[in-house]
């Protein structure tokens, strides 16, 4: 996920100019300890996102504390609040390392990542994140991976899913135009519906000054006749645009988005309908009957009185990911680890993955379609 790319590039070289070469911690703990840090908002407007990557971590850290840790070292695990600001991500990047930080399940933020990506580089460290999209995000290091798919990948797939799933020739597409993530999903989504056949019938936009009030871009999409408008946009403008959209299109259109819309049924908690007929590409589906995706599930709501979401998932299969990396090569070091990265094989809660030396994962992906406040695995 992408934010507030406008200030990363400059605050990245000089957090980088900062950074010393090693770990380095003004905090000593015990031989016995991995320290794992995370950073993502925990309060503020998309602290939705940031709460459940780190509920979902500590499901994975009491796990495999009970199962005897890793290595036989104990994970002691800190998420740090960055309220989404890249500048605050830096902050808080500080913070865990004079905690005794030893690796990372990185930030949630896609601008967040890369206002620390280049530091933790130099200080060689190992950052998984569980939901940092942006393509060009983690390029600044070797050392870091992702969870999620990244955002050209979930934008194509989404027009490969509409083709292959038979859901409509014509589609409309609802994006943010100011907002990197957004035109990044849409731009791939538009170059990819091209290829297998799929028409752009409209395309309405809105900025980050003007997204509360979408009544012509509604008029204009229902009036296209698209069964599928592709809306790569965050949950919070989402529910805005689903609650003026109710009742303005025919029952059986299609509002399909990306990760950006986890946490939607949340923001129109008041009434569950107004998300009826949204599908977001998931790698992860909390109905799935599969035990170890029933077994954290249940570990979750036991714990935290909620159903997971996918950035839960994510932040869940972090933890795990980490455990696979140190075990494989016997170190916390960030360019070890990274090595080891690309011959592991981890069977995740969402999916079975694998990497590439870019830091990005190899995984299927399917769709959550939500109906009446409950979701399930589109076409099951």
């Amino acid at each position: 996920m992408k934010k507030a790319w406008a200030l990363v590039l400059a605050m990245a070289m000089v957090f980088s100019l900062a950074a010393c070469g090693g770990q380095s911690s003004n905090q000593k703990h015990a031989d016995n300890e991995l320290y794992i840090g995370g950073i993502g908002p925990l309060t503020g407007q998309y602290a939705n996102y940031g709460t459940s990557v780190q509920h979902g971590a500590e499901v994975a850290v009491k796990e495999i504390n009970d199962a005897g840790g890793i290595n036989g070292m104990k994970i002691v695990f800190s998420m740090q609040d960055s309220t989404g600001d890249p500048e605050q991500a830096v902050t808080a990047y500080g913070k865990l390392l004079d905690w005794g930080m030893n690796v990372s399940i990185g930030t949630v933020l896609s601008g967040e990542m890369a206002s620390v990506v280049n530091a933790s580089a130099k200080d060689d460290m190992f950052m998984i994140s569980a939901s940092a999209s942006a393509d060009e995000c983690l390029t600044a290091s070797n050392n870091a991976f992702r969870i999620c798919f990244y955002d050209s990948y979930q934008g194509a797939a989404a027009a490969d899913y509409v083709k292959d799933n038979n859901m409509a020739t014509e589609v409309g597409v609802f994006y943010e135009s100011d907002y990197d993530y957004s035109v990044g999903l849409y731009k791939a989504f538009e170059e990819e519906a091209a290829k297998v056949g799929v028409s752009i019938v409209e395309t309405q936009t809105f900025t980050t000054s003007t997204n509360t009030d979408f009544s012509a871009q509604i008029n204009a999409l229902a009036a296209s006749g698209a069964k599928v408008i592709f809306i790569p946009i965050y949950a919070e403008e989402a529910s805005t645009f689903l609650t003026q959209a109710k009742g303005k299109f025919a029952d059986d259109v299609y509002f399909f988005g990306a990760d950006g819309l986890d946490g939607i049924l949340g923001k129109v908690a008041q009434d569950p309908s107004i998300a009826n007929n949204v599908l977001m590409l998931t790698p992860f589906a909390a109905s799935s009957s599969d035990p170890a995706v029933q077994a954290f599930v249940k570990a979750y709501e036991d714990k935290f009185g909620a159903t997971p979401d996918q950035f839960a998932a994510d932040g869940y299969d972090a933890v795990y990911v980490i455990k696979a990396a140190v075990e494989a090569c016997g170190s916390t070091s960030g360019a070890e680890m990274a090595k080891a990265m690309t011959s592991l094989t981890v069977d995740g809660i969402t999916g079975t993955m694998t990497w590439t030396a870019d830091g990005n994962t190899n995984k299927p992906a399917s769709a959550i379609l939500y109906y009446d406040g409950e979701g399930s695995v589109f076409g099951e």
